[in-house]
């Protein structure tokens, strides 16, 4: 059974998580007379096989599990507080992934497409903002870890910088 926010080793499932948030939006739907979805974003985030003009052969992510998808939780809060009917739904992979494989799968549904690009867009903002996930960049002639989140997440002005790239 998938859940909502999620770290896992295993394989993402794109098409899953994309049914689970279309499913929580309608039970939302029907408990809090919101209008039933009228934008689907699914947006899947994959290892490139080149960075700052660099081979990339892999990356390795690791998180701490239980802060990582409590930070998940708090950016789905943040998204239903500024856009309300907003169903979000996040999935990051651990491990090492070869070029192309799926790291990051974000879905979000809304009753509208902007607000459903919107929630997409600042949910990734934020993750990199906040949530504990690392990646050691595996290059030609070694590796090195990528700064993962470095803000406080009560912080407002990072918030605002998120909502400001998602919405410009």
């Amino acid at each position: 059974m998938l859940l909502p926010f999620a770290i896992t080793a295993d394989p993402l499932d794109p098409a899953g998580l994309l049914a689970l948030a279309q499913q929580r939006h309608a039970d939302q739907a029907r408990t809090d007379d919101v209008e039933g979805p009228g934008g689907l974003v699914l947006f899947v985030g994959v290892v490139r096989g080149r960075h700052l003009g660099q081979e990339v052969s892999a990356l390795t992510y690791e998180a701490y599990e239980p802060l990582a998808v409590a930070s998940f939780e708090r950016i789905a809060r943040e998204a239903a507080d500024r856009m309300p009917g907003v169903v979000l739904c996040l999935h990051h992979r651990i491990g090492t992934l070869g070029v192309g494989e799926p790291s990051i799968v974000i879905a979000a549904v809304s009753a509208h497409r902007a607000e459903a690009y919107a929630v997409s867009r600042f949910a990734i903002e934020r993750v990199k903002q906040i949530s504990p996930v690392w990646k050691r960049e595996h290059v030609v002639g070694g590796a090195s870890w990528v700064e993962g989140a470095t803000v406080d997440p009560d912080d407002q002005g990072p918030l605002d910088e998120a909502w400001r790239r998602a919405c410009p």
